[in-house]
C-alpha cells in the first residue's frame, strides 16, 4: 500500500518539462501539375495521381487547376504572402454550391438534475482547492477543502509535512486566486493536518456521516491529480473498514479506510470524497499500486482509499481548538514479528488502560467482536475510536476484557 495520492516533496513529472513544444509540420514541396493533367474540383487540387485520366468536374465541363509559381516559393520559404491559386475553365470562373449546415443542439447547457455528477461537482468545486507544498525536500501539490468560512481547511498531514521547519504552503482556489496557508495542527497517527489562511466568507463543504456509508454507494472525487485542479472522478464504495497504513516519510498513519474505486492519483491527497447528496464522507488519502511499480509509475488502478469523515471531523476539531489531537491508547506494545492470527501482546505499559488486564504473549483476536488478522487491524480497530470509549478485547483463550481507551503521550 502507498500513500500514493499525495504529493509529499517530490518534482511533478506534470510540471517538470511545462506544455509540450509542437512544431510546425515541414513544408510539404511540390510542383504544379502539367498544364495538360487535370483534376477533379472535389477534394485537393493538384493532388490527382499523375496517371489518373483526367474526369469531368461535377459540373460536366473540363477543369483546369493552374498554381502561381509564387505558391512554391511560399512553401519552401515558410514566410511571405499568400499563395495565388487560380481556379478557370472554359466558361469563365467556377462557381460553387449552397454551403448546407449541419443541424446542430443548442449552445445552452441543459438544467442540472438533482443529484447528478454535474450538480455535485458544480456545488462542491468552489469548496475544494490545492495546496502548494514547498520545503528543505523540494515542492509537490496536494488537495483540501474548506472546513469553515473563517478560513480552515482539511488535508492530510503527509501533504503539508514537508513545509514545517520554515517551508511554505499556498492555497489555490477554484477561482484561481492564491492566499498564503499556515500549519494549525497536525496528526501523524491520522494522517491529517488542518490549514488556515487569513480570509473569512468562504464556502465550506458540508460534512455527511461515514457510518451511514454502504457498500455501492455512489461516489465523486474531487483533488489535484498531478496539479491538475479541479479534477472530478466518479466511482462506488468499494469496502468498508479497510486496515491501511500510509503518511509521508518517517510517519505511519493507521487508517480504517473507505475503499473506492474512483479514480485516485497523486496530487488527490487531502480532496474530498462526496457521497450522492454532496456531502464529504471521507478525505482521499492512499492508494494501491501495482507490485513493483516505481513512485513515478504509480497511478489509480481503482484501489483507492478514504480517511472515513467521522474519524476526521474529530481530529480537526480537537487540533483547531488545542493545535493538536489525541490519539487512544490501550496500553500495551504488539509484536509486530508474530504471524498471527491475531495480535500479539509484547508489553503491557505499567499504569496503562490494560494493566492488570492484559498480560504479555496474550493474543488478541478481536475487537468489538470483529475479528483482527494481525497487528496492523488490531491498532486500527482502536484507532477507529476515540479516548475515553470502552472497547471489548476477545482472547485466543475465550476470555474478553474491557478496557476504557487512554490517550497516546505526545
Amino acid at each position: 500500500m502507498t500513500d500514493g495520492p499525495d504529493s509529499r516533496p517530490y518534482p511533478d513529472p506534470a510540471g517538470a518539462g511545462g506544455e509540450p513544444v509542437v512544431g510546425a509540420p515541414p513544408a510539404p514541396q511540390w510542383a504544379p501539375p502539367a498544364p495538360e493533367q487535370r483534376a477533379e474540383v472535389p477534394g485537393q487540387p493538384g493532388f490527382a495521381p499523375p496517371s489518373a485520366p483526367p474526369r469531368p468536374a461535377s459540373s460536366g465541363r473540363t477543369v483546369g487547376i493552374a498554381v502561381a509559381a509564387g505558391l512554391l516559393a511560399g512553401l519552401v520559404g515558410g514566410v511571405g504572402g499568400a499563395a495565388l491559386v487560380s481556379v478557370f475553365d472554359s466558361g469563365g470562373p467556377l462557381t460553387t454550391g449552397r454551403l448546407d449546415t449541419l443541424p446542430q443542439s443548442s449552445p445552452d447547457a441543459p438544467p442540472l438534475q438533482e443529484g447528478s455528477v454535474a450538480a455535485i461537482a458544480e456545488t462542491a468545486l468552489p469548496t475544494v482547492v490545492s495546496l502548494t507544498v514547498s520545503g528543505s525536500n523540494g515542492q509537490g501539490t496536494g488537495s483540501g477543502f474548506v472546513l469553515r468560512d473563517d478560513g480552515y481547511i482539511l488535508t492530510n498531514n503527509h501533504v503539508i509535512s514537508g513545509s514545517v521547519d520554515g517551508g511554505r504552503i499556498v492555497v489555490t482556489f477554484s477561482d484561481g486566486s492564491e492566499m498564503k496557508g499556515t500549519v494549525v495542527g497536525r496528526s501523524e497517527s491520522y494522517d491529517l493536518g488542518v490549514v488556515k489562511v487569513d480570509k473569512r466568507g468562504l464556502e465550506s463543504a458540508p460534512l455527511g456521516n461515514s457510518a451511514a456509508v454502504r457498500v455501492g454507494d455512489p461516489v465523486v472525487a474531487i483533488g489535484s491529480p498531478l496539479g491538475l485542479n479541479g479534477t472530478v472522478t466518479t466511482g462506488i464504495i468499494s469496502a468498508l473498514q479497510r486496515p491501511v497504513t500510509a503518511g509521508g516519510e518517517g510517519e505511519q498513519s493507521f487508517i480504517s479506510a473507505l475503499q473506492t474505486d474512483a479514480a485516485i492519483n497523486p496530487g488527490n491527497s487531502g480532496g474530498p470524497l462526496l457521497d450522492a447528496e454532496g456531502k464529504v464522507i471521507g478525505i482521499n488519502s492512499a492508494i494501491a499500486t501495482v507490485a513493483g511499480a516505481t513512485r513515478t509509475e504509480a497511478g489509480s488502478i481503482g484501489l483507492g482509499f478514504a480517511i472515513p469523515i467521522n474519524t476526521a471531523k474529530r481530529i480537526s476539531e480537537e487540533i483547531i481548538a488545542n493545535g493538536k489531537s489525541e490519539t487512544p491508547i490501550i496500553g500495551v506494545t504488539l509484536d509486530n514479528r508474530y504471524s498471527g492470527p491475531g495480535a500479539k501482546v509484547r508489553d503491557v505499559t505499567a499504569g496503562g488502560p490494560s494493566d492488570g488486564k492484559l498480560q504479555s504473549g496474550q493474543i488478541i483476536t478481536s475487537v468489538d467482536g470483529n475479528e483482527v488478522a494481525d497487528a496492523t487491524e488490531a491498532i486500527v480497530a482502536i484507532r477507529a475510536k476515540a479516548p475515553g470509549n470502552e472497547v471489548t478485547l476477545g482472547l485466543e483463550n475465550g476470555e474478553e476484557v474491557t478496557v476504557t481507551l487512554g490517550v497516546a503521550p505526545d
